[in-house]
């Protein structure tokens, strides 16, 4: 398994940061072929369980996740949320976490750690890499949608 970690400070409150950062359809649009479908019932919480498709067709794979830890913020806590992925292909875990920064808005720090079936431990750099990116324009993205 490889972990990779995307930091950004944004000028939104940490609750906002959070309900988009929390909002799991709003993911699939971001990433290239993925669909997001949510498979419990909200309000988004520990239990939350949500599945990511990515490929086209037939040619792709599920990506199940469930949300196992849901602290969101509040008067001057961080807000913590920890996915657990457990699907035949991926697996690992993701760590958002959303506090006040200094000077107003918020620092989010999104940090991941996979492993890819059939992707030697070789890889895992350009794995990581290959998360940072993909993952780091998608927090871009949910953070700048309105």
């Amino acid at each position: 398994m490889r972990a990779f970690r995307v930091e950004r400070t944004v000028p939104l409150a940490p609750k906002e940061a959070w309900r988009r950062l929390t909002d799991w359809p709003a993911h699939g649009r971001l990433v290239p072929l993925t669909r997001t479908r949510v498979l419990t019932p909200g309000p988004n919480g520990a239990g939350t369980r949500f599945t990511a498709r990515t490929g086209i067709g037939r040619l792709g794979f599920d990506d199940p996740m469930e949300v196992v830890r849901w602290e969101p913020p509040a008067a001057g806590r961080p807000g913590t949320c920890r996915l657990e992925k457990y699907g035949r292909v991926v697996r690992g875990w993701a760590l958002i976490e959303v506090a006040e920064a200094p000077g107003g808005g918020c620092r989010v720090v999104w940090t991941e750690e996979l492993a890819v079936r059939g992707v030697p431990r070789a890889l895992d750099p350009v794995l990581a890499r290959a998360g940072r990116v993909v993952f780091g324009r998608a927090v871009d993205g949910l953070l700048r949608k309105g």
